[in-house]
């Protein structure tokens, strides 16, 4: 496969993960990690650590596709501080914990587990399961040791968060909006320090192809960085001029068929 050929299939990687979080408001990891996982083994990437290298680069790519998000929430007074702070010890501290359980883990195994998660993710979205609101007002230790989960989770596949920390903040008393806002800060730290830590535990891995740094993909990164922010807009307009219910259903029954394929 030529350099322009997998340049090409990273642009249309990231402007497809772009516009499906814009579209569903979901994280693109969901569709960043199996897409990269796909890509690999075309480049011929050994499947000991294509899995490694798709979720650890899929975190890079979040540190700045979420930052605009984050930016923009902020700026609208919609980001609950003192639960953002309360929450980002245990966030750093589980984002950390998860890559290491990961690196752990053979290829196989967290494939298998990503796909679990993947049809946990999907039978939400069938069911229109939505944050329940209430009144938690859980302490700071609670709020910690919530972070260490979400935080775990996420760096475990991949992902910003937000199917998580999204429900525990509507839980613990967030209107959806704060719930929202606040849930796209939580995952920078947990972007941030869970690339780091992939790039410290696959540092010279045995199989990584050339172009990665530990278990990040740098070609990926850029391809995906320079197509999904933009295409991430036109997701959102999508979203206002179709209808939601049926594209809902559809997604869900492609996230439950990828989660599928990587169970088989």
């Amino acid at each position: 496969m030529s350099g322009l050929t997998l340049w090409l299939g990273y642009l249309a990687l990231g402007g497809i993960a772009g516009t499906l979080a814009g579209l569903f408001g979901i994280g693109g990891g969901l569709i960043i990690v199996p897409a990269l996982v796909f890509a690999f083994d075309l480049q011929g990437v050994v499947p000991e650590v294509s899995m490694h290298l798709a979720v650890g680069t899929s975190l890079a790519t979040i540190v700045v596709t979420g930052a605009s998000s984050a930016w923009g929430h902020y700026r609208r007074g919609s980001v609950h501080r003192t639960w953002f702070l309360a929450l980002l010890p245990g966030l750093m501290l589980g984002a950390i914990a998860g890559v290491f359980v990961a690196g752990n883990l053979s290829g196989g195994r967290l494939g298998t587990l990503f796909g679990i998660f993947m049809l946990l993710v999907a039978a939400r979205m069938l069911l229109g399961v939505r944050p329940r609101p209430g009144r938690l007002t859980p302490g700071r230790g609670v709020m910690m040791l919530a972070g260490v989960v979400i935080g775990a989770v996420s760096a475990l596949f991949g992902i910003g968060g937000g199917t998580l920390s999204v429900p525990w903040l509507s839980r613990s008393g967030a209107t959806m909006t704060q719930a929202v806002g606040t849930s796209s800060v939580c995952g920078l730290p947990i972007a941030l320090f869970g690339a780091a830590t992939f790039i410290i535990v696959g540092w010279q891995a045995p199989g990584l192809p050339p172009g990665a740094l530990g278990y990040v993909m740098w070609p990926a990164f850029l391809g995906i960085v320079l197509a999904s922010v933009p295409c991430a807009r036109l997701g959102v307009w999508l979203a206002h001029r179709l209808p939601g219910r049926l594209l809902r259903l559809a997604f869900a029954a492609l996230l439950a068929g990828v989660g599928l394929k990587f169970l088989l």
